[in-house]
């Protein structure tokens, strides 16, 4: 059985250390891994969407529409604009966060208002947590990231200390600490 987990959000957020993270914990778990990064304007605060997907044997780094056991947003919009993706039973954990993208930033648009209740009002299973002031308690705002993985691992099999033996893998030894508090806070311990 494969499962299939989206990471979505904007470009310069930490995506890449999310997935490079995430996957460190289902290969250190024997899985079959595959993580495939689709950059929008990532360089420019664009959409940014990575694909894990792991089980026994998985062929394809590619997750399609209804078939994402979990979507981790960095911003409220981003996990609207992938609800699609999400399967019926799907999970979604996002950051409360609001990061206006271009369009709203130069007045063409404006941002959608109350997305948290729009989703859970179409029967969707979200998890918002303000995973940008745990980040701040941490010690850095840029620790998002690793709070959201915290908040995901409340909902996979899989210990703290997996986690943390990740983290320790791919983190610089300076930021190892608060990497770790963001983790835990996140995950609400």
């Amino acid at each position: 059985m494969v499962k299939n987990i989206m990471i979505v959000g904007v470009g310069g957020q930490g995506a890449l250390l999310a997935s490079k993270t995430l996957g460190q914990v289902l290969l250190d778990a024997g899985y079959d891994v595959k993580v495939s990064e689709v950059h929008g304007m990532s360089q420019r605060g664009g959409s940014v969407v990575t694909y894990v997907r792991y089980g026994d044997k998985v062929y394809s780094p590619i997750v399609d529409k209804g078939e994402a056991d979990f979507i981790v947003s960095f911003e409220l919009l981003e996990a609207a604009r992938y609800t699609q993706w999400l399967k019926k039973d799907g999970q979604i954990v996002v950051n409360t966060q609001k990061i206006d993208p271009m369009p709203v930033i130069t007045g063409a648009a404006q941002y959608p208002s109350d997305l948290e209740k729009v989703m859970k009002d179409a029967g969707l299973k979200v998890d918002a947590l303000d995973c940008l002031t745990l980040a701040e308690e941490a010690g850095t705002s840029k620790a998002v990231n690793i709070v959201l993985m915290g908040r995901l691992s409340r909902y996979m099999d899989f210990p703290v200390d997996a986690w943390m033996a990740a983290i320790e893998k791919l983190v610089k030894p300076q930021f190892l600490e608060v990497n770790k508090k963001a983790f835990l806070l996140g995950r609400g311990q």
